[in-house]
């Protein structure tokens, strides 16, 4: 902020920190040429981070008795592939059981950006003169719709494509038109309309639940974050404990977002493999 301008409000506060890094000003509620560039940078920078602890997890794989970081990954890789197997017994989990693991950790990276102070990214720019050209910045990938909603049309092709490797092209169209109501002529219409709207009912609520939380948590630290900017002393020190506390109940839920993607995608791809 310049010397000698007023402080913001905390409505106009609270704004700022909501506004992205875009590339255009959005000038619909839906506007697919506006590109989030904090989004887009930091899912991706997350991306580098999982495949990085995971290549070294498995370069350091020994027989031996294992260090804390190998153990952890290795418990993971077991919940990963037992949750994998249950869902998927009899398919091949040689691409889904890795899927899984990797979504798991990159969804839980993004998560955890939100334990940095909602203030760092615009104290960095001030302080290195980004400020300038960087008016606006949101650290948290997955408090972005935007964000979730490209995962979950990921997680979209991969069920179309499962279908179609396990039936067939014949038999997904089939199904499609015949189930779940029967292979009756007239009912091809309600069926293919009850399937399209199946797909897209999973799509959109696996990006929206995860932003929802995500985009919750963040606004509660901006809320807490308030408290810190008054001057009255006891609202400082509830800012402290505020924020204290509502990180580490912030801990469960960074965690339990990361596994209930996983775990929806895990299922969503063992549904492709069922047939109705």
């Amino acid at each position: 902020m310049a010397a000698g301008a007023e402080a913001p409000t905390s409505s106009e506060y609270i704004v700022h920190h909501l506004q992205h890094l875009q590339s255009a000003k959005q000038g619909f509620i839906i506007d697919m040429s506006v590109v989030n560039w904090d989004t887009i940078f930091w899912s991706i920078a997350m991306g580098l981070v999982t495949l990085f602890v995971l290549m070294k997890a498995a370069s350091k794989a020994s027989s031996g008795v294992p260090g804390r970081f190998q153990a952890a990954i290795e418990i993971l890789v077991e919940m990963v592939e037992s949750q994998s197997k249950g869902i998927i017994p009899h398919g091949d989990r040689s691409f889904i059981a890795p899927l899984a693991l990797t979504v798991f950790v990159w969804v839980f990276f993004m998560n955890s950006l939100d334990f940095l102070p909602v203030d760092l990214p615009h104290y960095i720019f001030a302080w290195t003169g980004l400020d300038h050209y960087i008016h606006y910045h949101r650290i948290v990938p997955t408090a972005d719709l935007n964000g979730t909603i490209g995962m979950s049309l990921g997680v979209l092709v991969l069920m179309l494509y499962y279908n179609v490797k396990i039936k067939g092209a014949g038999g997904f169209v089939h199904e499609l038109f015949c189930a779940p109501f029967g292979a009756h002529p007239a009912l091809w219409v309600p069926n293919f309309a009850l399937n399209l709207i199946e797909f897209a009912a999973k799509t959109v609520s696996l990006g929206m639940r995860l932003f929802g939380n995500m985009f919750a948590g963040e606004l509660i630290f901006l809320l807490i974050a308030l408290l810190g900017a008054t001057g009255v002393w006891w609202l400082w020190g509830m800012h402290l404990v505020a924020g204290a506390i509502w990180a580490i109940f912030h801990i469960l839920i960074v965690v339990l977002q990361a596994f209930i993607f996983m775990m929806l995608t895990l299922v969503y791809l063992g549904q492709a493999h069922e047939g109705h």
